[in-house]
């Protein structure tokens, strides 16, 4: 039982905001918010403070309109075994532990009370494009090879895979694929097993699935094989749980500002003009969770998209829920942005400003 509960309480006039803070500091995915005696009165996971993101209120959305009121908590005195089968049933990480008086005390959290054993997901890597946008960097090297520091772009999502305990990993390769291969090898240099998916053809971001050696029998993870993110994928898969459904589709704020002023008109009377406004839009991000049902809708030898799976679940009435990504997230598609992503690793590692 973890005792030391500084960073993951907050109280029950707190916001949105602080809650997200709260996670983020106390690092198992779960703030507590506790009254002024200490009282546990409500949680909120990293799935909760999400959804509440997609909704109107924004970061200052009061955390008692998104809190649990109604959760599940056990005393000190529940066995190990008692808590373990408690987390399997109710598929939850964490379990508060409070006293008579309903005093937070202390929590148990899974991967506390688990060996860190592999997830039994498959995780695949769509990596056989062939850059177009970056050339010429990439005539000799495909884009997934293109370097952050000194190692490639692929290499430091293949390491978000396995700290987040994805050991069964797939890799769509096509143009200059070999590379993928020398470098990668089997993948046991890099604590995983690696197999490559070999496109005849271009194949689109979702054709390669067809190349499975057969459907996965859990949500397989597809990500795009240019991304450099520090998503939280153990939250994304508890998400996908959560929310029932058949996919989840990664979505990121983008926010651009038009440098021109914005003038409105009715007829050709001037009713408002806006100075160069600010718009925000979800995007996709390229990271998506299918569960088997979707992956056998991936037309077989065929090119083929993800807009166009995810279409097809709509038409079988297969709903698609929406994960909001806030942490690091950047598409290597254009020049621009591998020199920004670049920059930005050299700075993290003490290489650059």
């Amino acid at each position: 039982m973890r005792t030391d509960l500084s960073g993951v309480t907050i109280p029950r006039t707190a916001t949105l905001r602080q809650a997200m803070q709260a996670i983020d500091d106390g690092r198992i995915g779960i703030a507590f918010v506790i009254d002024a005696a200490g009282r546990l009165v409500g949680t909120v996971t990293d799935g909760d403070a999400r959804r509440a993101l997609l909704g109107d209120g924004g970061l200052e959305t009061p955390i008692a309109d998104v809190m649990h009121r109604r959760f599940v908590a056990v005393t000190r005195q529940a066995t190990e075994s008692a808590i373990v089968d408690l987390m399997r049933v109710r598929s939850i990480k964490q379990i508060p532990v409070v006293d008579a008086d309903q005093t937070l005390i202390g929590v148990h959290y899974q991967p506390d009370m688990t060996q860190a054993i592999g997830r039994p997901n498959w995780a695949v890597i769509m990596a056989g494009g062939e850059g177009r946008r970056l050339r010429p960097l990439t005539e000799r090297v495909p884009k997934v090879m293109l370097p952050l520091g000194e190692r490639p772009i692929l290499e430091q999502l293949i390491e978000l895979l396995v700290r987040h305990r994805f050991r069964e990993v797939f890799i769509s390769i096509n143009y200059l694929g070999s590379q993928i291969v020398d470098y990668f090898g089997d993948g046991s240099a890099f604590d995983c097993r690696i197999t490559y998916l070999r496109e005849p053809r271009a194949l689109g971001t979702a054709g390669a699935l067809s190349l499975l050696p057969g459907l996965p029998t859990e949500p397989l993870l597809l990500l795009n094989g240019d991304l450099v993110t520090d998503i939280d994928l153990s939250a994304l898969m508890d998400y996908h749980h959560e929310a029932a459904c058949l996919g989840t589709q990664c979505v990121f704020e983008y926010v651009h500002q038009l440098p021109y002023g914005v003038v409105r008109l009715d007829v050709d009377q001037v009713v408002d003009q806006q100075e160069k406004p600010q718009y925000r839009e979800l995007v996709n991000a390229g990271i998506y969770v299918l569960s088997p049902s979707l992956v056998e809708l991936v037309p077989a030898d065929r090119e083929s998209t993800m807009p166009d799976l995810l279409a097809a679940a709509r038409r079988h009435g297969y709903p698609v829920a929406a994960f909001p990504i806030r942490e690091r997230w950047t598409d290597i598609g254009r020049l621009g942005d591998y020199e920004r992503a670049r920059d930005h690793w050299a700075a993290r590692q003490g290489h650059g400003a």
